[in-house]
């Protein structure tokens, strides 16, 4: 998401990032999800579901900023988004080391 100016509170807001489910086989396409996500995470993939419709698949899974307007916007109830723990991926990297 570009912004046109800096927040003056940008430092001390912490954003939060999610992870994307796709429930493929109840996607009919509307392109809904893709067309007005504010980062442009999601694309239409070139694949087929079992309705014959190109479900979306999620391209720049890093920017999801956890808005779920994905989630409000789908008619069929085919995506969610889930925070992404981040505080638990960084201890889980830093135990394998």
């Amino acid at each position: 998401m570009r912004l046109w100016r800096k927040p003056l509170d940008s430092d001390k807001i912490k954003i939060t990032h999610g992870d994307i489910h796709i429930i493929k086989e109840r996607c009919k396409g509307c392109r809904f999800c893709v067309e007005y996500c504010p980062t442009d995470v999601l694309e239409m993939s070139e694949e087929y579901n079992l309705k014959g419709y190109h479900p979306p698949v999620a391209v720049n899974a890093d920017a999801c900023v956890e808005c779920h307007l994905c989630e409000m916007l789908c008619p069929e109830f085919a995506i969610y988004i889930t925070v992404k723990d981040e505080e638990n991926s960084k201890n889980l990297v830093e135990n394998k080391r």
